[in-house]
């Protein structure tokens, strides 16, 4: 059966109740998607922790290997990698016990969203977390 995201009240829920959020594939390089969707994350008050194994901090945030090496909870796992590299990070957020995989745009992979939403987390695929908080009205934390 094909994945269907939450609807936009569910992710609107999703967006409010997160305080967290890993972003898989964050760079320091200022021309990479993912710094700039790190800036306004940060931006909205989210405590925004990078992953990346080549990165040390990403704005100023540090950065850890892998989603197993965060020391605090994770509540939304964004991700941005190849779409065929991530259903080991699904097992990943599972295993973290985190509530939302976030798979960016242009991201989808159905064994993904199968693994994930078997370990009990939410799955939103093909969809920019920058622009659905935006979209959604999310108001901003802190």
């Amino acid at each position: 059966m094909a994945h269907h995201n939450p609807s936009d009240d569910d992710l609107k829920k999703l967006l409010t109740d997160a305080r967290v959020i890993a972003v898989v594939g964050a760079s320091s390089n200022p021309e990479r998607p993912s710094y700039g969707i790190m800036q306004k994350l940060l931006a909205a008050g989210y405590h925004v922790v990078p992953v990346n194994p080549r990165e040390t901090a990403v704005l100023g945030q540090k950065a850890y290997p892998s989603l197993a090496d965060v020391p605090e909870q994770i509540d939304i796992v964004d991700v941005f990698r190849r779409a065929e590299e991530t259903p080991p990070l699904a097992d990943e957020a599972v295993a973290v016990r985190a509530k939302t995989l976030w798979l960016q745009s242009g991201i989808s992979n159905e064994e993904t969203a199968a693994r994930a939403e078997a370990g009990g987390i939410a799955v939103v695929m093909n969809a920019c977390i920058g622009v659905m908080h935006a979209r959604l009205g999310v108001a901003k934390r802190g």
